[in-house]
Parts: C-alpha cells; structure tokens; sequence
C-alpha cells in the first residue's frame, strides 16, 4: 500500500493562472479510432491459453465456444495488431462523446503544491458514466449482426451491466444480467436506471441458475461477487440456447475494445506537446488498465523505466500485490475454463464493499502477463483511502467520481506528493473510469452518521 502525508481536506485552492486545457471531443467519427489495438501479439511472451479442467467434467472451453458471439472469439485469435472498427460502432462512439476529453487537474496540482502535471482521462462524461460502454456497443452491435436477440452477462459494481441495457436497447436486443448481490442492493440508483433501460436484472447468487442455487445451498460466497454473477451468467446461456454471453472484463477482445481510450491519451497529449511519465488506472478485470496502456506498451519497451505503468486495486482483493499468477477459475463452481491469471483462489470469500468494480478473486490473463514480465506496477488502497480521494476531487476539481476511479486517483496523488519531494516535474495521467453519482450510498457510508 502506497504511504506519503495525505492532503489536509479543505477548500479548492485558488490559481489565478487556471485555464482547464481541455482537449474537446468533436463527435464526428472520423475522430474515432479507426481500428482497435489488439494487445495479444503484442505481449513479451505468448499468452497462456485456458484450457479445460482435469475433473472430469464436460468442456468447459466447448461451451465458451457455443454460448459466445462469433466476431469475440474471432478477435480473441486474431493475430493481428489492430482490429478494424465496424463503421456502425464507429459512429455510434462518436455519437456518445468520443473522444472523451483530457483534463488538467490544475486545482489538484496547486492543493498538493506538487511541480507534477496530472492529467485526467474523463470516461465519466459518457452516458452511461463510465467507459464500459466502448465494449458493450460493439458486442452489442456484433449481436444484431449474428441475428441474436437476447444478451446474459454478469456485472460487479453494475457499470458494465448498465451498459450493456444501454447498448442492448440502441440495437433492439434483450439483456439479462446476474448482478453480484451485495452491489446491487448497495446501488438502488443504478439498478433502477438499468431496469428503466429495459434490463432484466438478478441479484447473484440466485435461484434463476443452477450455479446460483448450488451457492445457496451450500452457504458459500452469499454476499455475491463478479465471481458468482459470472457463473450463474454462464449457466443462463447453458440452458437457453438461443442467448449470447458476453463478457465486460478480463478477456482480449474487452481490453481491445477499450483500447480507444489509449489512443485518444496518445493523439490528445501529442497535441498538448506532452509525453507521459506516469499512466495509472484502477484495475478489477483489467480492461480499463488495458485500453489505457495497451497502445503503449511500444512506447514502455522503448523508454523502459522513463515510464511508470501503475494498476491500483482494492485492498480487499489484492489480486496482483498479494495473489498467486496461476491457473484457476473465474467463478467458485469452476463453470469456466481455468485461465493463468494472479488469482486470490476462487475459494476466497471477499469481504463487503462498495468498491463492486474491483471485488473479485482474479482478473485478466493478459494483465497478469504485463504484471508477470514486470511492464506494470501494482498498489493498493483500502476503502477509506479510496472515498477520502473522492471527495478531496470533488472539493477541488468539481468532479464526483466512481469509487474504483478513486483507486487511480489516489495513486495519482501520491505519484504528485512524490513529484513534490523530488522536485520532478512529471507527466502523470489518471484513467476516471467512472461517474460516482450512482455510488451515493458509498459515499454516504463513508461520511457516516454526520452525512
């Protein structure tokens, strides 16, 4: 966990010299990617492939390949650097905001009295609130394109299966989601958007699957987590053949997807003159850490440590500063392949939180390649840290923002109050994942009996 003095809270800091530099989305969609970065080939070393259990039980890679989208699995084995962007998404990106906008935290900057530049990547101003729609949008799209009708998928914090609702809505498809339990009944805001969206949603573990009602009956992992929504997700699909699953995280295709956000940083802080030192996202599943740094990682095995990639994960599931890089499950029935990830086991029974987007035991097998070989950093934050950030980002820059946003944030801060040590003027850029005004109950808990 990363130390240095805190900020005292207080008011925003005035500076007479602010101006806010911002990069402005033009919404036209020649100003969106034309294709996406695939990270795979891009890796030092080969991807660990998943593969099957040694229990006995039916493929389980058998059913990944019956119950997905064809276009996700042909990405997923592409070869190739960069994946064309249908001209349908492409549009429909430019039509929610790409690119989103770069901000300068000057406020921050004058309040840590740091010497450091630190730049925000605003995937908060899109309409869902967070950057999971860039990935949702082309499933979405890639489903009416196969003639299917109805989309499952499994959601933590709920931005992802917010996202999908919004998406399954723009492309007249159904979506029907497992919501890890403890979020959804945390999150009644979000869940009530999503239902209006037309969202069919189901607090997990539940009695809607089998994997649900093994979970209840057995009295394990009650409280839900990603883990549970995946498995009972993965169920649904198993019995309704005519449904799609789809995935938000961890996967190649999601991180590819979301590598439009790296690119714009790179396009948007070229046009600024700027060359980062510092990249930081929040990381959970990891495609927000992907879609960010991916584009980068030529730019990292040139500069070596002359840039610093940073994940910052919640201290309740530590997956990549305490966990093991090793085969396992993605879900605690062992529904899924086992794929090489850093992993806390699937037995690990994650404490209650309001960081959903970040509670889980295992993350992406391709960001743990990244932490494996060394190319990216890793701390962690407990959940007083995390919403102590929050609102020092709101009294200072105006912003709310999502608990798991906070983790980068906080990160972020330090990097500045190390900046201010050493007197290094630094480029450091944060990805805001998310919009915290659905998370008003977290915030609420963290203020207290005083809120």
């Amino acid at each position: 966990m990363s130390g240095g003095p805190r900020p005292a809270p207080g008011a925003r800091t005035p500076d007479p010299d602010w101006n806010p530099t911002p990069v402005v989305p033009s919404g036209a969609p020649d100003d969106v990617p034309e294709a996406w970065f695939n990270l795979v080939p891009n890796l030092p070393v080969p991807l660990p492939p998943a593969r099957d259990g040694d229990d006995g039980q039916p493929s389980r890679l058998a059913l990944q390949r019956r119950i997905r989208l064809a276009a996700v699995q042909e990405q997923d084995a592409s070869t190739e650097s960069f994946l064309p962007i249908p001209q349908r998404v492409r549009e429909e990106l430019a039509a929610i905001g790409r690119p989103t906008p770069l901000l300068r935290a000057r406020a921050l900057e004058a309040h840590l009295r740091t010497p450091a530049r630190i730049y925000l990547k605003r995937e908060d101003v899109l309409p869902t609130g967070s950057f999971k729609l860039n990935s949702a949008i082309a499933q979405a799209y890639f489903a009416a394109q196969q003639g299917v009708r109805t989309l499952v998928t499994e959601t933590g914090a709920g931005q992802w299966g917010h996202a999908v609702a919004w998406a399954a809505r723009l492309f007249g498809l159904h979506a029907v989601i497992f919501w890890a339990g403890v979020s959804a009944r945390q999150k009644l805001g979000r869940h009530t958007v999503i239902k209006l969206l037309g969202g069919e949603v189901y607090p997990s573990p539940s009695e809607r699957t089998q994997v649900g009602k093994a979970l209840l009956r057995d009295g394990r992992h009650l409280l839900g987590s990603l883990g549970t929504a995946i498995g009972e997700a993965i169920s649904y699909a198993q019995d309704h053949p005519e449904t799609r699953y789809i995935s938000g995280s961890n996967l190649p295709h999601v991180l590819a997807h979301q590598s439009v956000i790296g690119q714009e940083v790179k396009a948007q802080l070229a046009a600024l003159g700027e060359t980062p030192d510092t990249l930081i996202a929040c990381v959970g599943g990891g495609s927000n850490l992907g879609g960010l740094m991916g584009p980068y990682l030529a730019d990292k095995a040139e500069r070596g440590d002359g840039l610093t990639l940073i994940g910052a994960e919640s201290a309740s599931a530590p997956r990549l500063t305490r966990g093991e890089w090793r085969y396992d499950h993605a879900d605690p029935e062992g529904i899924t392949p086992l794929t090489k990830s850093y992993t806390l086991g699937r037995d690990y029974e994650l404490p209650e939180t309001h960081v959903g987007g970040l509670r889980q035991h295992s993350g992406s097998a391709v960001v743990g390649v990244l932490r494996s070989q060394g190319l990216i950093d890793a701390v962690a934050y407990d959940e007083a840290e995390a919403f102590e950030t929050g609102s020092l980002m709101l009294r200072h820059e105006g912003v709310l923002i999502a608990p798991e946003s906070c983790h980068a944030v906080r990160a972020a801060v330090d990097r500045a109050i190390e900046a201010r040590r050493t007197g290094r003027a630094e480029t450091i850029v944060a990805c805001v994942s998310g919009n915290g005004a659905l998370d008003l109950e977290g915030y609420t808990a963290h203020l207290g009996d005083g809120a």
